[in-house]
C-alpha cells in the first residue's frame, strides 16, 4: 500500500507542475525556461524518467535495476508516505503563493515580482524543500541504494539551481532580495 501511495504522489506532483505550466501558457505567460541558462540541464530529464520507472517498477512489481534493499521497515515506509504527502502539500502552497510568478528555470527576459509572502515567508525555496521531501520519502518507501544515490544527486542539483536563482535575484531585485535573505532562511 505504501508503495502505491508513493507512486501516486509522484504522479500527482508532476501533474500539478505540468498543469500550472500549461495554465500559465494559456494565460500568455511562458513559464518553461528549463535549460536556457545552462544547457547541461538537458542531461536531467533522462535520469528523471529512469527514476519514474524505478518508482513504478517497485510499486507494480516490474523488472528492476537492483532488488537489493538497504533496510526493511513498515513504519519507516509510512513515514516516507507522510514525507511525500508533506512535500506535495508544500508544493501546492508554493504554487498558490507564486501566483503568476511561477517559472521552471530562470526567466531573465520577463521576471515577475519577488514573492516573499505565503510559504515564501517561511522558506526562500519551498518548492525545492517540497521536491527534497518527496524524494526522501520515496527513499524510505523504496529503500534501494539507487534511490539513495538519486536523493543525494537531486539535493546537489537543487542546491546548484538555488545558487543560480539567488545570483539572478541579487542582480534583479538588489536590496529587496538582500533584506528578504536576512529575514527568511534558504531552505527551512
Amino acid at each position: 500500500m505504501t508503495q502505491i501511495l508513493a507512486a501516486l504522489i509522484l504522479v500527482i506532483l508532476v501533474a500539478i507542475v505540468v498543469t500550472r505550466v500549461l495554465l500559465l501558457r494559456s494565460a500568455g505567460t511562458q513559464a518553461m525556461h528549463f535549460g536556457r541558462v545552462d544547457k547541461t540541464d538537458f542531461l536531467i530529464p533522462p535520469f528523471a524518467l529512469f527514476y519514474f520507472y524505478l518508482v513504478f517498477a517497485d510499486a507494480f512489481h516490474l523488472p528492476l535495476a537492483s532488488t537489493q534493499t538497504l533496510f526493511q521497515s513498515g513504519w519507516l515506509s509510512w513515514v516516507g508516505v507522510l514525507l511525500c504527502g508533506a512535500g506535495l502539500t508544500v508544493l501546492v502552497l508554493s504554487l498558490v503563493s507564486f501566483g503568476k510568478s511561477f517559472r521552471v528555470g530562470i526567466d531573465v527576459e520577463h521576471p515577475d515580482e519577488l514573492v516573499t509572502s505565503g510559504i515564501f515567508a517561511v522558506s526562500r525555496n519551498p518548492m525545492y524543500v517540497a521536491f527534497g521531501s518527496v524524494l526522501l520519502g520515496q527513499f524510505l518507501v523504496f529503500p534501494h541504494w539507487v534511490r539513495l544515490v538519486y536523493f543525494v544527486a537531486a539535493v546537489l542539483l537543487f542546491h546548484r539551481q538555488v545558487l543560480r536563482e539567488e545570483g539572478f535575484m541579487r542582480q534583479r531585485y538588489g536590496d529587496e532580495f538582500a533584506d528578504y535573505c536576512k529575514r527568511v532562511p534558504r531552505y527551512f
